[in-house]
C-alpha cells in the first residue's frame, strides 16, 4: 500500500522489513510501531522465512520516538508504553534479524539496533543516546542495550548523550560492522546467508540459550547444556546435518539457489 510506513518481502528464504518514514526520520509514530509489529509476527509465523533484515529509506534509520506524538500525552497515553513489546520481538524472535543501517541511529532506535541479533553499518553512520538532553531516560532501550554495550561506555554515553560513530559502536559491542556504503549491501548479504546455512529449529533453540542466564553452578549448567546438546544431536535436523556432512551435501534446510 502506497500510504503504509513499513514494507514487507520475501525473497529466497530473507523477510526484508523496510522502515519508510523519511519525513520524520523513521520515528517511531504509532502506525510505524502497528506496522513494525505486524510485520515481525508476520515473518515469525512464515515458515519459509529463514532470517529477517531490519532495513530503512532516507538518511536516518530510526529517530527514536515520534516526539510530536509524545507532546501533551499522558503517562497512560505515551508510545513509548507500545515500545517494549517491537523491543522483545526481535529479542526473542526464533528467526536471527539483521540491522542493516545506511544512517544514523538514536535513542529508540538505537535500542531496536541492540534488539537485532547482528547489526550493520555504514561507516558514515551515527549513534547517541539522546534521552537526558530532552529530559528524558533511556529506560526502556536499556533492556536491550545493556547487554551489549561495555559497561563503563554504558555509562558514559547514556548519561551525556554524546553523539559516537560506528567505528565506537563496533568497539563497544553495540554493531558488528562498519562498512564503506558501497560495502553494505555485501555485508548484510554475508551475514544473511551464513545465518540462513544454519538449520531453523538450531538456530532458534541457540538464540534461545544465548538468552538464558547460567545458574552460576558449573556442574547444573553443563547438566542442562548436555540434555540440549543431545536432544538436537538425536533430533531430526541434527541427524540430517550428519549425513549430510558424511554425504559431502548441503543440508536440507539450506535454500536452494535459483
Amino acid at each position: 500500500m502506497a500510504d503504509e510506513l513499513v514494507h514487507y518481502e520475501v525473497r529466497r528464504g530473507i523477510a526484508t522489513i523496510t522502515l519508510d518514514s523519511p519525513h520524520n526520520r523513521n520515528a517511531l509514530s504509532a502506525q510505524l510501531r502497528r506496522e513494525l509489529r505486524d510485520h515481525l509476527a508476520a515473518a515469525v509465523a512464515d515458515d519459509g522465512v529463514r532470517v529477517v533484515v531490519l532495513a530503512h529509506t532516507g538518511p536516518v534509520f530510526c529517530a527514536g520516538m515520534d516526539l510530536k506524538e509524545a507532546g501533551g500525552a499522558s503517562t497512560e497515553q505515551q508510545g513509548v508504553n507500545e515500545f517494549p513489546a517491537i523491543l522483545e520481538q526481535l529479542w526473542t524472535s526464533p528467526k536471527p534479524v539483521v540491522a542493516k543501517l545506511a544512517g544514523p541511529a538514536r535513542a529508540g532506535g538505537v535500542g531496536i539496533v541492540a534488539a537485532c541479533d547482528i547489526a550493520v553499518a555504514v561507516d558514515t553512520a551515527t549513534f547517541a543516546f539522546s534521552e537526558v538532553r530532552i529530559g528524558v531516560v533511556p529506560a526502556v532501550i536499556s533492556v536491550t542495550v545493556l547487554p551489549r554495550l561495555l559497561p563503563r561506555a554504558a555509562h558514559e554515553l547514556f548519561l551525556t548523550g554524546e553523539t559516537f560513530g560506528a567505528d565506537r559502536a563496533v568497539r563497544i559491542g553495540l554493531i558488528n560492522a562498519s562498512v564503506p556504503a558501497d560495502g553494505l549491501d555485501a555485508e548484510v548479504e554475508r551475514y544473511t546467508g551464513m545465518l540462513a546455512m544454519g538449520a531453523p529449529n538450531a538456530l532458534a533453540a541457540t538464540k534461545e540459550m544465548l538468552r538464558e542466564p547460567r545458574t552460576g553452578d558449573m556442574g547444573q549448567d553443563f547438566t542442562d547444556m548436555l540434555e540440549l546438546s543431545a536432544k538436537h544431536f538425536a533430533g531430526e535436523e541434527g541427524q540430517e546435518g550428519i549425513a549430510a556432512f558424511v554425504q559431502k551435501r548441503k543440508p536440507s534446510w539450506v535454500p536452494q539457489e535459483s
